[in-house]
């Protein structure tokens, strides 16, 4: 029975043997940077991208978990990514499910934009274009790699300056936070935008920055959760500060 359990022990705790898997039977090049024995930083992007090629490896119904209760308790959201990363050791997805799934969404809000706003072809196509590979993937990056500096250089705890925060887990608390703002900006304002936001009246340009004030809050609060529940990160309430200040731009903005 002991026996039994320190096997089992073994195999969760070392990883090795599935990264000499993964670059043994995968047909795509080993990275220069891989090491075997270890999921070192290139070998967890690699196996990453790997998997973007495999939809019938995405867990899609979980990733549909996640946009859903992003919304209602993005709590819950990130408990698992605390569950990964004490069973696989690192806090950032290893399934690109909610990668596809963002895109997908970002497909089906511009469909509503061309249809809204009567976009011809080629504009809704640039359109399309800008929104998935400027505004979600290349601002993504920006966002990601910017966090993971400030978090790494000033924002972690004295004694865990042996560890760091994942460029892949910011770049996850990242589209974490764009969903909310996705879904709100680009697919529920459509449904008032004729009607009301359009017009040129006092109530529709409160009620059009109020969405703005709701979507950027949402994004600020959720990037709040996510590096408060890493434990290495120490002062992560700064966040927050930028509540006050967008609800005083609200209030100056009914001034006017």
């Amino acid at each position: 029975m002991r026996k039994s359990s320190t096997s089992s022990y073994h195999s969760v705790r070392s990883p090795s043997v599935n990264a000499n898997l993964v670059f043994q039977t995968s047909p795509l090049p080993v990275p220069s940077t891989s090491r075997y024995g270890c999921f070192s930083a290139s070998a967890k992007r690699y196996k990453f991208l790997r998997r973007l090629l495999k939809f019938h490896q995405m867990d899609f119904e979980f990733a549909f978990w996640q946009t859903i209760n992003l919304f209602i308790s993005p709590q819950k959201v990130y408990r698992n990514f605390q569950y990964r990363k004490q069973s696989k050791s690192q806090f950032a997805r290893d399934d690109p499910a909610f990668l596809v799934l963002l895109g997908v969404w970002i497909c089906i809000t511009s469909i509503a934009f061309k249809f809204v706003l009567d976009l011809h072809f080629v504009g809704f196509v640039k359109f399309l274009l800008y929104t998935l590979f400027v505004d979600c993937i290349a601002v993504s990056v920006v966002v990601a790699s910017v966090s993971w500096f400030v978090l790494n250089r000033y924002f972690r705890k004295p004694q865990c300056l042996n560890e760091d925060v994942e460029w892949g887990y910011t770049f996850d608390v990242h589209l974490n936070a764009y969903f909310p703002s996705l879904i709100l900006l680009h697919l529920v304002q459509l449904f008032f935008y004729h009607i009301f936001i359009s017009q040129d009246w006092f109530l529709s340009r409160v009620f059009g920055n109020l969405l703005w004030v709701i979507s950027i809050g949402y994004y600020v609060y959720i990037t709040f959760l996510g590096y408060s529940s890493v434990p290495i990160l120490q002062n992560v309430k700064v966040i927050l500060y930028f509540l006050p200040v967008l609800i005083l731009l609200y209030l100056l903005s009914k001034q006017q």
